[in-house]
């Protein structure tokens, strides 16, 4: 029945992707059974029409359980490759010199056309290119103007339209190309809640997307450029989500820099009160296999541990032989994790500070207050969702139930740490919000008569960003007696 789903009680988000292997009602519903809490669509695959139909059978199951569903689109930002080949393929040996220039015609063993000149503006003597997800490295020896002169460090299979890395310069190219920007407008015609922006190399590659997006969706800038770690602290003031997208970072930076980097994204983003995701390759086994390695399981929980807001499935459930085991999977050891007695000392060793505004100092104490009067859950009215940010940003111990008058805002909570979205009526008195509280943390399941709650809102009531009020109440169990909502 719609309302009746109790929210889990785990913490923090699973993120499953869609593709080939989960596109049906039945395992869409199936993955959300088994844990997940949001759903990404990756646009680098299949068309818009495909994608709607998703985004229908996502919303139909919204519709189903009566709970806010969160879809995030993730774009698919430019994409470097090289041409084509005579015979589809050569083969680059160690010390050859190989040219990457701009003549039309198939390539060979000493040349291939690359068309973006936008790497012939960046390229310098001593840049690498990353061929075939780092499979094969040149070094550049000579950048002209139509021509880039390269000797091969790395040899191997060269085959056509394989991709270029460049992580050595700031490639001039926006993060958005046109296939983007009809991606974009059609997302944000659909209504999804989040859009996730490729290829991100400085703060103004987010402002422009924000500027297009104008409020319509969260914008989730993933880090996968060395480019974006040379300015984190700036893209993660503008974004409104984060993603660590160890893929290509694993590619344009040697691996072993991947982990420490994925702990420095995790912590900024949190001190800013940015929901993060830790993304790719968390389960990668579980594409062929029923069960993950038991390093993919580390992997996962040191994630969890550091206290992302959410972990991420990519094959694994959206091309998988397994994905409605992979979300089970990610979800059994989050909450194993969670349940670690030692788990909250460890997701606070990130130092969180407050900032100085009433509304952090609300949200700090509603924290430190819920063990104190073991309240079961807080309770937070909140129409832009920023009140729910600012009290996951303190990982609180008990979870968080967001009511919010804004479709968006609901949808959007799919990856805020330990928040619930719940779309319901704004309140108009102090009374209304205690009483509306009481029920809808029995509605759904997260307190019981005689439990605690701390209700946090703004006064006077409607007037967003002026959360000023922190209260415990106690349930008596008659909340529900002859109200129907």
């Amino acid at each position: 029945m719609p309302g009746q789903f109790t929210p889990r009680a785990r913490k923090v988000r699973v993120l499953a992707t869609l593709g080939p292997a989960s596109s049906s009602p039945e395992m869409i519903r199936r993955l959300w059974l088994a844990g997940a809490d949001a759903f990404r669509i990756n646009m680098s695959h299949g068309a818009q029409a495909d994608k709607a139909t998703l985004i229908g059978h996502i919303r139909a199951l919204e519709r189903e359980v009566g709970r806010p569903m969160t879809i995030l689109v993730d774009l698919q930002g430019p994409k470097l490759r090289v041409g084509q080949f005579a015979e589809g393929r050569t083969e680059l040996t160690v010390g050859q010199d190989f040219a990457l220039d701009r003549a039309q015609g198939a390539g060979d063993r000493d040349h291939v056309h690359l068309p973006h000149p936008e790497l012939f503006a960046a390229a310098r003597p001593g840049t690498r290119l990353l061929l075939d997800d780092g499979k094969l490295v040149l070094r550049v020896t000579e950048a002209e103007p139509d021509r880039i002169d390269t000797r091969v460090e790395v040899g191997g299979t060269l085959s056509n339209n394989k991709g270029v890395n460049v992580p050595d310069v700031v490639v001039p190219m926006a993060a958005l190309t046109p296939k983007d920007h009809s991606d974009l407008a059609f997302a944000l015609d659909q209504g999804v809640d989040w859009i996730a922006l490729s290829f991100v190399q400085r703060p103004e590659d987010v402002a422009e997307a924000k500027r297009l997006i104008g409020g319509r969706a969260g914008l989730l800038a993933k880090i996968e450029k060395p480019a974006a770690i040379h300015r984190l602290t700036e893209i993660v003031e503008i974004a409104d989500a984060v993603m660590v997208a160890r893929g290509d970072l694993g590619v344009e930076l040697p691996p072993e820099t991947v982990p420490p980097l994925q702990k420095q994204i995790v912590e900024i983003s949190r001190r800013y009160g940015r929901p993060v995701v830790v993304a790719t390759q968390m389960l990668e086994s579980m594409i062929k296999a029923p069960v993950p390695t038991r390093a993919e399981v580390s992997d996962v929980a040191t994630a969890v541990y550091d206290g992302a807001d959410a972990i991420m499935l990519s094959a694994e459930s959206a091309a998988g032989d397994y994905p409605e085991e992979s979300v089970a999977m990610m979800d059994r050891i989050a909450r194993t994790v969670e349940a670690d007695p030692m788990f909250g000392a460890r997701v606070h060793f990130t130092e969180t500070r407050p900032d100085l505004t009433t509304a952090d100092a609300v949200a700090e104490a509603a924290t430190a207050m819920a063990p104190t009067v073991s309240a079961r859950a807080i309770v937070c009215f909140t129409a832009s969702g920023s009140t729910a940010r600012r009290i996951a940003r303190t990982r609180p111990p008990v979870p968080t139930l967001v009511l919010t008058p804004e479709a968006r805002t609901a949808g959007r909570m799919g990856l805020v740490w330990g928040a619930h979205g719940v779309l319901t009526k704004d309140v108009g008195s102090f009374e209304e919000m205690v009483a509306k509280s009481k029920r809808m943390a029995l509605r759904h399941g997260l307190a019981e008569a005689g439990d605690r709650i701390i209700v946090t809102a703004g006064v006077p009531f409607g007037i967003p960003g002026a959360t000023n009020v922190i209260h415990v109440v106690r349930l008596t169990g008659n909340e529900l007696k002859g109200y129907d909502e």
